[in-house]
């Protein structure tokens, strides 16, 4: 029997900083400008709003030119452009633009209810993942409520993607809480410290390494949340019963 499906759509995005090409992204075709800010957001290559001078994204979509407002100097692993695939991962390692010494001791707390409160509102935010089952989402949140929601078929763009978004308009990181439907890798637990996020929440697995990473920079990390269960694998003292 033959029928119709909907598939996610994969498209390719070149970022080009200060007229060199840096890297090209597979990627969902939804806040580009967005994906190329949190990108360079995370690469280091940015710090705030104010280095940017322009953002201009050509009329296909396919490129995104960032100019800064003072000259940048380009760390050794970028210099060629590149392309990284929609799983994001580029190796490397973990504790790049971290210091390993300085823990996060963010003094937020939440409650295992509001835990699965936050993934329930989460997991039905994607009429995406609905329809096609091909992306992975992120958010931003308190300890209430999603404040900024991101998808892509790649799980570090869907971070990128929120970092970005809060970037461009200004919306705090800080004390705030990173929701993420994939596998939480050392990788992604760094894009996380390196915001200060001080817990990350996966419905999926983490990683042996995401979860020494988040033990050692004093992150609470929180995976296979599903129905009424979930697994605390660090910092158990954010997550109390009275939810305070």
């Amino acid at each position: 029997m033959e029928m119709e499906d909907i598939v996610v759509k994969e498209f390719h995005l070149t970022i080009v900083l200060n007229d060199r090409e840096l890297v090209a992204l597979l990627c969902s075709p939804e806040k580009l400008d967005c994906l190329a800010i949190g990108f360079l957001f995370s690469e280091g290559l940015i710090n705030s709003k104010d280095d940017i001078k322009e953002i201009d994204l050509n009329a296909e979509g396919s490129l995104v030119r960032v100019a800064t407002k003072m000259p940048q100097k380009f760390p050794e692993d970028i210099l060629s452009k590149r392309l990284i695939g929609s799983s994001g991962g580029k190796g490397g390692s973990p504790y790049a633009g971290i210091d390993p010494r300085s823990k996060i001791d963010t003094p937020i707390h939440l409650s295992p209810s509001e835990v699965l409160n936050l993934v329930e509102q989460f997991v039905h935010r994607s009429e995406l993942f609905e329809s096609t089952g091909g992306v992975h989402s992120a958010a931003l949140c308190d300890t209430k409520s999603i404040l900024v929601f991101s998808e892509d078929i790649g799980r570090h763009n869907a971070i990128d993607k929120v970092f970005g978004e809060c970037l461009l308009k200004d919306i705090p990181i800080h004390d705030r809480l990173l929701v993420t439907s994939g596998r939480v890798s050392s990788e992604i637990l760094s894009k996380a410290a390196k915001r200060k996020i001080p817990l990350l929440i996966s419905k999926s697995a983490p990683t042996n390494l995401g979860v020494k990473l988040a033990d050692e920079l004093g992150i609470t990390l929180i995976g296979f949340v599903r129905e009424n269960r979930m697994n605390v694998y660090t910092h158990s003292w954010r997550v109390v019963s009275h939810g305070k």
